[in-house]
Parts: C-alpha cells; structure tokens; sequence
C-alpha cells in the first residue's frame, strides 16, 4: 500500500466517516481513513440505529447551523438511494416556570424565533390530545417542531464509507497510531501498518482525542462519560409507531430523550448526561443501574405505556468541553491538522461536520457559521472557565 497522501482522516465513526465522504467528493488527490477498530464497532460514540435530528435548539449558533445539516444528509441521500433521515416531528417538553425564571423550553423558542425556525408553542391538554401517549401536568410547556426525526446512525456511517472507498479513498480499519509528528507542511504518522504521510490530517477521535494530541504534546480539557440508551419492547406497538409518536426531549431537573419504534420493534429512550465520568480503559460497558432508574420513574410518569421489556440497554461515549460546545477548528499552530468534537449531540449534523472538516482541510477555512466552536474560546483556552459538565457519577 502506498504511504503518501495527500489526506488522512483518524476515526472512521460517525465524524470520521463524514469526512472521509466529502474529501473523497471535494477534495483533489489521494484519501485515507484510519480506524483502530472494525469499522461499525460500538466502543465509541457513533453506532445504534437512530439519532434525534431537529431543528430546535436552544442556542442560537447550532440553531443557525441545524437547517444545514438537513442539507447535507439530504445530498448524501441522493447519491446513495438510501433513506438516512425520518422525518417524525419532534416535541420539546418541560415543567412550567419557577419564580418567574425563563424555562429551558422558552430559550428554545426564543432561540428558534430568532433564525426564523417555525414551531408550535402547545399547552399540556393539547399535546396530550394530538399524543396521548403523554402524561402531562398542567402547566408543563411544550413546543414542537414538524422536521424533527431520527438519523439512522448506522446506515450512515456505512453510507459514508462506502461512498468514499467508491470514490477512491483508502481504509484501514484495525490499525492503531502510535505516532503524530508535525512536518513543516505536512504530517507524519507510525501505525501498527507501516508509516503514512500527508499533507493534512483530519483528527475525529473521539474519546481517544487526548490521546493521540499527547503525541504532538497537546490536550484539550475533554470530559468523557459513559451514557447509555435502553430499548423497551412494549406491547403498544402501533401508538408508537414513527407516523404517531415523534421523538422527544424533556428538560426538567434531568434531560431525557426518546424515539418512536424504529431499529428494533421496541421504543428507545436514554438519559441525557447521565452516566459516570470515564476514560476509555475504565469504561463499564455494562448498564448503569442508577440512569436506568432515572428513565423508567421519568417513563412510568410521564411516558407510561412505552416500557416494556428489557430488550437491551446500549453504553456509548460522550466527549465534553467545558461548555458542551463542539470543537470544529485547525490545531493553532499546526494548521495542517484540524479536528471535531461533537460534544455529546453531534450526529444530528454528522454529515455537515464532514463537509466542514473537509472544507478546513482543504481551504484552510469554511463558510458555515462556526465561529462559536473555535479551539480559541474562553471554555478551551480558560484555566479558571465554571464547567457545565457535572457527571452524576
């Protein structure tokens, strides 16, 4: 195999894999992808049959951003013939005001208004009359939003792949870096395959991204946890098909997020941020008792006829900033590596980060608007920054 490149792209996962497609689509000159694992393996972040899409965010920069990642699946689409994005409608949900403090719920309208997203503000009766399979307090607030659905993670990453190889880029899975050293207009790296250069390197890591940096004497203050999604076979199968039940985020004390039946003839719900501070030699991969709990008191309340049994509980990684912030940014200093953090909520745009990265590799720089994800922000570059990011274990 030859070891000259002019990309090369470690972590073929959900980023990785994105990136890998739109160089082998934009980019002239040779591709390769380098994976430590099989490729379709579920030790990282990216695997499972499905990830919210949506519209709705409560912060305006990824608002701004969202309406591309439609964009990009969609192109992904058309050149596959596979169908990656389900369209469900998705419902933004939460307990009324305390003392006259804005919601959560609010900030998503307010955010939503300001890019000009359009929505439904619901109150309790009505949601619960278009679905019932909801039980809500009164004063419990309600958006929703009709693009909302699902990404099939798995199909994705495949597609991407397969898509870029048909393109002429290059894959090794199972190969591990043992080195990453900085040429003068390029990158050098040893592997567990032999030596490889390129003129950039693509860095979509994950939960291993400090680890390969620590080669280049570089670390990023990332928090990694191990989060878990559990799927419920339940006996109401048609009242939770995708034509009737949308995804849904609820944010209360806890953040908790589900599906319609898709994947596996069961529902899926998970947790949000609530899992154990890991590193990737001391993960569990083992259900964790205490989010397990979380979820089916919060389902038995609110989402009653959606448990079932047990089919499988499903760990994965998420990979954190301070602020929980995505990291889209050339390494200062090294401006032939560029990188992606997807902080825990990146597969929505999966396939638009890979078109960034691409566009960073290539140009140096990118027109979407992604100047709150820079490598020189206060949460990256501030010793003393007040972390969001309080695992519960």
């Amino acid at each position: 195999m030859e070891s000259n490149f002019d990309y090369i792209v470690l972590g073929c996962g959900g980023l990785g894999s994105a990136a890998l497609y739109w160089l082998a689509r934009q980019a002239k000159g040779s591709i390769l992808g380098l994976e430590q694992h099989k490729l379709g393996h579920d030790y990282g972040s990216s695997q499972d049959h499905s990830r919210i899409i949506r519209l709705s965010y409560d912060d305006p920069a990824y608002a701004a951003l969202a309406p591309y990642a439609f964009i990009a699946w969609r192109d992904v689409e058309a050149e596959s013939g596979i169908q990656l994005v389900y369209q469900t409608g998705g419902l933004i949900l939460g307990p009324g005001p305390q003392a006259g403090e804005e919601t959560e719920v609010q900030r998503y309208a307010s955010a939503m208004q300001r890019s000009g997203i359009p929505f439904e503000s619901l109150s309790a009766a009505e949601t619960m009359r278009r679905f019932p399979q909801f039980h809500l307090k009164a004063d419990d607030e309600v958006l929703f939003q009709s693009f909302s659905g699902l990404v099939d993670a798995r199909k994705a990453n495949a597609v991407h792949i397969t898509l870029a190889r048909a393109r002429g880029a290059q894959v090794l899975d199972q190969t591990t870096v043992q080195d990453i050293e900085p040429l003068t207009d390029g990158v050098r790296l040893t592997t567990s395959r032999g030596v490889f250069n390129c003129r950039r390197l693509v860095l979509a890591s994950g939960a291993w991204t400090n680890f390969l940096l620590q080669h280049i004497g570089r670390q990023l203050p990332l928090t990694v946890t191990e989060e878990q999604v559990t799927y419920f076979a339940t006996p109401y199968l048609r009242e939770f098909a995708p034509d009737r039940f949308p995804v849904w985020i609820w944010h209360g004390e806890s953040v908790f997020y589900g599906f319609p039946v898709y994947g596996e003839v069961a529902v899926k719900a998970g947790e949000d941020l609530g899992g154990d501070a890991v590193t990737v030699e001391n993960r569990k991969m083992q259900p964790n008792p205490r989010p397990y709990n979380n979820l089916v008191s919060f389902l038995a309340e609110h989402i009653p006829d959606s448990l079932g049994p047990v089919l499988y509980t499903k760990p994965c990684l998420y990979t954190m900033p301070p602020d929980r912030g995505f990291i889209l940014d050339s390494l200062p200093g090294a401006p032939q590596i560029c990188m992606a953090i997807g902080a825990g909520h990146a597969f929505k745009f999966a396939s638009l980060i890979g078109k960034i990265l691409s566009d960073l590799a290539v140009h140096g720089q990118t027109p979407y608007p992604i100047q709150a994800m820079r490598l020189d922000r206060p949460a990256i570059t501030d010793p003393d920054f007040t972390s969001l990011i309080h695992p519960k274990g």
